[in-house]
């Protein structure tokens, strides 16, 4: 699977952030029934590798990942609990040279022109736009694909159920990334219908 197979997937990613362990399983089922199947589960908490490698062995029809990659290190560690893609803010020369190698779809976060141009450079023309809305949101996003028509686009940051058809109605918005379909009190209570109404709702978003 290469990186654009891997945003066709769903209009919309969910950003993870997994705090307890024992929810992983069930959080990512929930996902999953509501049609949502690319997973991002970021390094925001240390219960994170441990959550990628139970979603992994337990629900087969999740495709689950890793987000917050900041380093090789980490990168390596991820691909080890079995990450079947990675999604970084940003991205270092030495990030980059590791992600070359890898045989798993990397997403680069990019914010400017020149940062996009310098990550296709390298090989990525599939790239994460963040912090999309503190960045320009929609309107840097159309300025692109005048003189970058080839780089297609998941944004993430500051985006919700509202704002997101505007995104995905962009030629090169291939899906959002967002938080909103794992509310926080809502994983913490384990209310996993709720859950699986937003994946739905999202799932439900054209492209």
């Amino acid at each position: 699977m290469d990186a654009l197979t891997l945003l066709q997937q769903s209009p919309v990613m969910p950003v993870i952030v997994i705090k307890e362990l024992d929810t992983a399983v069930d959080l990512a089922r929930a996902l999953v029934e509501g049609g949502i199947r690319s997973l991002e589960v970021t390094l925001r908490s240390d219960a994170a590798l441990d959550a990628i490698r139970a979603i992994g062995a337990e629900v087969p029809d999740a495709i689950v990942g890793v987000g917050t990659v900041l380093t090789p290190a980490q990168l390596e560690a991820s691909l080890a609990a079995g990450a079947r893609f990675a999604i970084s803010p940003g991205l270092t020369p030495d990030l980059a040279a590791a992600a070359r190698d890898i045989d798993v779809p990397f997403l680069p976060g990019v914010a400017t022109p020149s940062e996009a141009m310098w990550a296709a450079e390298q090989g990525f023309s599939v790239q994460k736009l963040f912090p999309a809305e503190a960045v320009g949101g929609r309107a840097l996003l159309k300025a692109l694909a005048g003189p970058l028509p080839q780089l297609k686009f998941c944004p993430t940051g500051g985006i919700n159920l509202a704002n997101a058809p505007e995104y995905l109605a962009l030629p090169n918005v291939m899906c959002v990334g967002g938080s909103w379909l794992t509310p926080e009190a809502a994983v913490e209570a384990r209310d996993w219908a709720t859950i699986t109404r937003l994946a739905r709702e999202a799932s439900a978003l054209a492209r």
